[in-house]
């Protein structure tokens, strides 16, 4: 069994206070380490270790602050396999996705990179007559994020290339369920070089967050996970009078016009309802047929679902893999009965799923749920596992209709091949993310990841130019020097 340790101040530390939840690799059961419950005093260290890096660290000039990144995304590249091996391993998605996710955050290095023209201001000579005006961008000091399970190496690279960059110091709260493959990663921070105290990983739960949340020198806050932790985090922090900025759940609808490419459409559903399965902000939840795509897809998708080779993410030709705990497990299959006991039809019912060689595994498999009455809870409950609802519409704006009615708004998706129809969805439908014949409408990294409604509290989102407003703080200088200034000295 590992152990799991954090860095604080650049040395590697055995976390204070008692010990937290097991991290069980959800394919086989078998025990991978023991995170820590998380200590105030271990949070305190960080920010003390931060705080005092912070003068220095944004006295280094931005051309400067990114060849750390250069070299942390070359060191990324060389261990890419080991890194992504480690995320198949704790989280339990393929090791497929797992490069994806990796590849992702690797993109946010990448674009992190571009700080010493993104982190510009402006001026404006003569705002009136001998006055100049500037505005240019610093830092804030202290900043901190708290992460989820579901991506264990990309999420974290939302934040962190962008808030050095900037010139800030970062403390990172991984999820306790995954804190492996990030672990592996400030291993690799660790030989870039990077002053002491520039980067912090603090390990644990909630005692670990709320202590971030209530330090009086962290005045930024970053959050990825469920709604519910979301307004949680940000209620708090903003009471603190803290930057937040936090990503919540979703419950995200997809919407298939009788023209859409049935085989294109039923295959790139089924990646986004099942992949990782289901445990993604951006899977497919609730797929709404139009007319008569209703007969064809709810036969196609059945089909598809029901072929893919479920097991564990390490072996070759596994297509979905297990969700990450067994609670989520009977958290999941009881949503499931729930639905059926509303009156939906299993068309496919992944309850039950048995895995030769993964018997401990915490395993769905793919479920298909038709005809979800729009009376039952699975219509606005994130169920967050590889669990499509079928519902029908009759035309586009009703299924825009059924959409606006979500208290999320994280994405939506349609398949068409009608242009006028998919300009007409993208305009109006109420969701930050919105895809045209795309399945997980996923933002690249130079483009903020846009939730809207409960999918999102703050103003500023994650990724690209949103993260460097963000992560610094906008000064204006209006500035007059007079031509006979010299002759009073």
């Amino acid at each position: 069994m590992l152990e799991v340790h954090n860095y604080i101040g650049g040395s590697w530390q055995r976390p204070a206070g008692e010990a937290g939840v097991e991290v069980i690799n959800p394919a086989t059961g078998e025990l991978l380490a023991r995170s820590p419950a998380g200590a105030a005093g271990d949070v305190a260290a960080a920010v003390e270790a931060a705080a005092a890096a912070f003068p220095d660290w944004r006295a280094v000039p931005a051309g400067e602050r990114i060849q750390y990144l250069f070299r942390f995304k070359q060191l990324l590249e060389e261990h890419f396999e080991e890194i992504a091996r480690l995320v198949t391993v704790e989280n339990g998605k393929t090791l497929a996705e797992s490069r994806g996710e990796l590849r992702r955050g690797v993109e946010n290095v990448e674009v992190a990179c571009g700080i010493p023209l993104m982190m510009q201001g402006y001026n404006l000579e003569d705002i009136a007559r001998g006055v100049d005006e500037i505005m240019f961008r610093q830092p804030l000091g202290v900043v901190a994020a708290i992460t989820p399970f579901n991506f264990p190496a990309m999420i974290p690279l939302w934040f962190l290339p962008y808030a050095i960059a900037c010139g800030n110091t970062f403390i990172l709260k991984p999820s306790e369920r995954v804190p492996l493959a990030m672990a592996r990663i400030f291993e690799l921070l660790e030989q870039t070089g990077l002053p002491r105290g520039v980067v912090s990983l603090v390990n644990g739960g909630k005692p670990a967050v709320d202590a971030l949340l209530d330090h009086p020198a962290v005045p930024a806050i970053s959050f990825v996970g469920s709604s519910a932790v979301a307004r949680y985090i940000y209620a708090r922090a903003a009471a603190g009078g803290k930057r937040v900025q936090c990503q919540g759940g979703a419950k995200n609808h997809v919407v298939v016009l009788p023209d859409a490419d049935r085989e294109t459409a039923t295959q790139i559903i089924s990646d986004s309802a099942f992949g990782c399965a289901g445990q993604r902000c951006l899977a497919v939840s609730v797929a709404v047929t139009v007319g008569e795509a209703r007969e064809w897809f709810r036969d196609t998708i059945t089909g598809v679902a029901g072929s893919l080779k479920v097991g564990s993410g390490l072996e070759a030709g596994v297509q979905m893999g297990p969700v990450i705990t067994r609670a989520s497990q009977e958290r999941i299959e009881g949503f499931i009965g729930q639905g059926l006991g509303d009156g939906a039809n299993p068309v496919l019912d992944g309850r039950a799923a048995r895995i030769a060689g993964c018997e401990r595994g915490t395993f769905v498999g793919p479920t298909v749920l038709d005809g979800v009455p729009a009376s039952s809870a699975l219509t606005e409950t994130e169920i967050f596992g590889p669990v499509l609802s079928l519902i029908h519409a009759q035309s586009v704006d009703e299924a825009m209709a059924i959409i606006a009615r979500s208290s999320y708004g994280n994405a939506a998706s349609i398949f068409t091949s009608d242009g006028a129809a998919a300009r007409k969805f993208r305009n109006q439908v109420p969701t930050g993310n919105v895809g045209v014949n795309i399945g997980v409408a996923a933002p690249m990294a130079y483009f903020p990841f846009s939730g809207w409604k409960g999918s999102f509290f703050g103003a500023l989102h994650a990724q690209g130019r949103d993260a460097i407003e963000f992560y610094t703080d906008k000064k204006v200088v209006v500035e007059r020097w007079p031509k006979d200034w010299s002759r009073r000295f």
